[in-house]
Formats: C-alpha cells, sequence, structure tokens
C-alpha cells in the first residue's frame, strides 16, 4: 500500500508547472516507546491539563493560548485572531531562486521530504525541471506552506524524484560566538598536528550510513523482551573509569600506535609532501564523482 502523502499541490518553475506530492523521508514508528503506567492496575494514564496556582482540573471549553508578556502576565490570544494571521496555501511551490548547494549552511537544515510526481500526466514536467536541476548541479529554493506557517525550502534532484528539505529562519539558530568566544587558543606543536593527521588518515572511510548502530534502541527491545518472557533483568556492574593521565604527546602516539600506524607514520614524514598531495587530489577526484552520480 502506498504511504499517504503528507502534501500535495503544484510544483512551478517559471511557466512550467506539474502536480507533486510531499512525504516525510524520516519516520520515528520503529523505536521503542513507553507510556505511563498506574502501576497496580496496569492501565495506561490520562494527562489533564491543571491550573498552575489553584490546582484546579481545567476543563477543555476552559483552555486558551496566552503569550507570556513578563514573568506571570499573559496576553490572551483567541482562535479567530491566530487565524487572521495565519498564511492561506496556495499549494504551490514556486521556485525563487537556484543556489550552488555547498553555499547552504548545514545548521539551516531542517526536515527532509520526499517529492514526487503526481499522475502520469505530471511525469515529463517533473523531469524537465528535474533533470535542468542535475545539469546545473544547484539547489532550489522556494516557499512552501507546511500547517498553517510559511517555510523556505531547498529542493534537489534525489535518484528519480526530489528531496526537499525545509530550512531554518535566521532567528532559529544561535550565534556561534556566545558558545566558541572563551575557548582559548593553545600553542600547539606542529608534530602534535602531524600526529593527529596520521590518527586520522587510519580512520578514513566513507560515508555508510547503513553501519550506524543504534546500540541503546537495540538493548532497549532485548530489554523489552526479556521483561516480557518473565525472564530476571540483571543490572551490570558500573564500569570503572581508568584514572592515569597521560601528556597529550603520549595519548597522541599512544592512539597512533594502537591502529598500528607505526611504520605509517614514519612512512609519512619522510615522503610527507608528496603524500597529502596525492590524497587531497584523490579525495578531490572522489568528492567530485559522487557530486555528479547524484
Amino acid at each position: 500500500m502506498a504511504p499517504r502523502a503528507y502534501w500535495k499541490g503544484t510544483l512551478k518553475l517559471s511557466l512550467v508547472s506539474c502536480p507533486v506530492v510531499l512525504y516525510p523521508a524520516t519516520t520515528a514508528a520503529e523505536k521503542t516507546r513507553f507510556h505511563m503506567i498506574n502501576r497496580e492496575t496496569g492501565n495506561r494514564l490520562k494527562q489533564q491539563m491543571v491550573d498552575a496556582e489553584t490546582g484546579d482540573v481545567v476543563e477543555s471549553d476552559q483552555k486558551g493560548r496566552g503569550y507570556e508578556l513578563r514573568k506571570g502576565k499573559y496576553v490572551e490570544i483567541e482562535p479567530e485572531e491566530l487565524e487572521a494571521v495565519q498564511i492561506e496555501s496556495n499549494h504551490t511551490i514556486d521556485i525563487e531562486s537556484f543556489v550552488p548547494s555547498e553555499e547552504i549552511d548545514q545548521r539551516y537544515l531542517s526536515h527532509p521530504y520526499y517529492i514526487a510526481p503526481e499522475g502520469k500526466a505530471a511525469v515529463d514536467a517533473f523531469a524537465v525541471i528535474r533533470d535542468a536541476m542535475k545539469d546545473q548541479d544547484r539547489v532550489a529554493l522556494a516557499k512552501i506552506v507546511l500547517t498553517n506557517r510559511e517555510h523556505i525550502i531547498a529542493i534537489e534532484p534525489l535518484g528519480k524524484g526530489l528531496l526537499g528539505t525545509t530550512l531554518r529562519f535566521p532567528y532559529e539558530l544561535r550565534d556561534e560566538d556566545q558558545f566558541f568566544d572563551d575557548i582559548k587558543s593553545p600553542k600547539i606543536t606542529k608534530d602534535m598536528v602531524e600526529l593527529a593527521g596520521h590518527i586520522l588518515h587510519t580512520k578514513a572511510a566513507h560515508f555508510d550510513p547503513s553501519k550506524f548502530k543504534d546500540e541503546y534502541e537495540n538493548a532497549l527491545k532485548a530489554l523489552v523482551k526479556r521483561k516480557a518472557s518473565g525472564k530476571k533483568i540483571e543490572l551490570p556492574e558500573p564500569e570503572e573509569r581508568p584514572s592515569n593521565v597521560v601528556s597529550l604527546m603520549d595519548a597522541l602516539k599512544q592512539s597512533l600506535k594502537g591502529r598500528g600506524g607505526k611504520k605509517t607514520a614514519s612512512k609519512s614524514h619522510a615522503r610527507r609532501g608528496t603524500g597529502r598531495q596525492q590524497t587531497v587530489r584523490k579525495t578531490q577526484r572522489s568528492t567530485g564523482r559522487q557530486r555528479k552520480a547524484g
């Protein structure tokens, strides 16, 4: 059974348009979730809204929305007042511009969606827009209204379809300076940086999400399975943390030695310049091929 579309509308590029559908690209359906229950009866609990001051239960017809002007002082907003400022969706994704993908700050990326053509009549126009974007190697920026809020959405080719990712607005991002300003700039020797670089080289790999393992999720599933079958749950002994303190240089050397990189390090020192240049060229060629393939 085909998944239910989250949104339906029209994708427009100037005078070219086609009906499309959006599907959420992520799901939390497989995650283990727990409900609050009554320990005595085993029944699920139901939440109630309670007045923070009086402690009285508030019925549904008494609930309202308020914006906190200052501590404990709220201005109440009526439902019809909210409706007056809501943006009415015209169910159109109107592409406004195309930008290089590398110019999009990763912090702005929010929620991904799959965009597919709706109906056979839309396939030709959809393919034209998709393939033109592939040729130009650019990302489209457009506006879309989802759940009564306007979003900026970045659109790029993905296989036979398109990937649309809603972007955060600037006011939603925190300024990194308030977190990084206090970071000191210590004097690090060139040897330390080179040793760290050799460790990075021994751990070089390609991005492969199939290798990602959610160990906590697996442990939760195993716990529920054992508990449901009536088996005893034994708590593990807490691990002792190593108390030995070593210098940064010793830690780097031991890390490299532990990875079997002693020979690699000595060889790299002998041909440092050539090896780096070859690695950079290979990485650039590999990245270029991946972008063209995508």
